[in-house]
């Protein structure tokens, strides 16, 4: 928008608000919409790809590594740092999709009343995905300033306008390359096997879950952690940590987890042969399906631009995002201060209760050091992980 011009301010929201109703990896998708925007079909198969390759890259070495070396003390005092610092970093993109999102008392109350519904009572995204959007539809048929619908309409070039044959043949083709990689997976090691588990966990995943990175990871940590027991909370918040620190989508942690679930149990393979094969299809069954969502959907949607219906439905979506990124940091924010804790419920209410015994200091600590760093001091992203890695590095030594 700003530096290459390429869409307009309104364009990208649209395109935005698009992403945020998909399933799946918001920011990937984001990626491949523009690169479409620009370059047709290859134009969004290449950024779509190479968004997400060096990230992959970057945290299969990561995965290697801490599996073979998570073991020694000054690794887990640097993840300890890291994790600290990952609580302001979520706090940070909370604030900046808020501002960007939350524009009126609508908004705010539809992204107040999804932080409340997951938090407490536990409603499915895909459910509160619905309910912002009915209600956003509702409220921009009355008012529609309530959830500012863009106004401007571009022209849509011959290439992006929609084709029945063209769309029918995407489909074909991305579900064949999401799919066919299982079936050859269950023939080869059995349908009980760990990397079927992989491919149709992280298969619904795509599916099942809306609003970006952010929102994503509570699901993937809440089935990976309490259902299948592939890794544990702590290891969870170090793969975020990886992610955070390396280049390339957020999202690209679900690799570390595909990595560690086959790593330790292998079947006929051994560990290592196992995990590589582990990560790379807990990513490939993510993003497949997110490259069917635009590369077919783009072109209907951008023929609905002006559209204000579906510009103040996806509005509410969006909105109900924050709330669910808000519920991500008070989970992570649980999970870091507090060693210990325990489901509870209330009547209608579930949440999680830590032991208040068991808060680290210096977690709180550090984490409020990270959030000076980055709303204070403007130190940016890259220097405030690196200086709470390094504080985690020594804080753990005298302590």
């Amino acid at each position: 928008v700003e530096e290459k011009r390429w869409v307009s301010e309104q364009r990208f929201l649209h395109a935005l608000n698009y992403c945020m109703l998909l399933p799946g990896p918001e920011a990937q998708q984001l990626a491949t919409y523009l690169g479409w925007l620009v370059g047709g079909l290859r134009g969004g198969v290449v950024a779509g790809v190479l968004f997400v390759l060096p990230g992959f890259l970057a945290i299969g070495a990561l995965s290697a590594l801490y599996v073979g070396l998570g073991h020694l003390s000054w690794v887990g005092a640097l993840l300890f740092g890291l994790k600290a610092a990952v609580l302001a970093v979520v706090v940070e993109a909370l604030q900046r999709v808020a501002k960007r999102a939350l524009r009126t008392q609508v908004l705010w109350g539809i992204a107040v009343t999804a932080f409340v519904a997951i938090f407490l009572f536990a409603v499915p995204f895909p459910a509160i995905v619905l309910g912002a959007a009915i209600v956003g539809l509702a409220v921009g048929r009355f008012d529609p300033s309530a959830t500012e619908p863009p106004t401007e309409a571009e022209i849509t070039r011959d290439s992006e306008r929609p084709s029945k044959a063209r769309t029918s043949l995407l489909v074909v083709v991305c579900l064949a390359l999401w799919w066919l990689p299982l079936v050859g997976l269950a023939l080869a090691f059995g349908v009980e096997s760990v990397y079927l588990q992989i491919g149709s966990f992280f298969g619904k995943t795509a599916v099942v879950t809306f609003g970006g990175a952010y929102a994503v990871l509570a699901y993937v940590g809440q089935r990976a952690v309490e259902t299948y027991g592939w890794l544990t909370p702590g290891e969870m918040l170090d793969g975020l940590g990886l992610a955070e620190t390396t280049p390339g989508p957020l999202i690209q942690v679900v690799q570390f987890v595909g990595f560690l679930a086959a790593f330790r149990n292998p079947g006929p393979l051994s560990p290592w042969l196992a995990g590589l094969l582990g990560s790379i299809l807990a990513t490939w069954v993510t993003y497949v399906p997110s490259f069917l969502w635009i590369l077919a959907g783009a072109p209907y949607v951008e023929r609905l631009r002006a559209n204000r219906s579906l510009a103040s439905a996806l509005a509410g979506i969006t909105a109900a995002v924050v709330g669910v990124i808000a519920n991500l940091a008070l989970w992570f924010s649980l999970h870091v201060f507090f060693a210990r804790g325990r489901e509870s419920s209330f009547g209608p209410f579930n949440f999680w209760v830590p032991d208040f015994a068991s808060l680290d200091p210096l977690a709180v600590g550090l984490a409020a050091l990270a959030g000076l760093a980055l709303f204070r001091w403007q130190l940016g992203l890259g220097r405030t992980l690196a200086v709470c890695a390094a504080l985690g590095v020594l804080l753990r030594s005298l302590f």
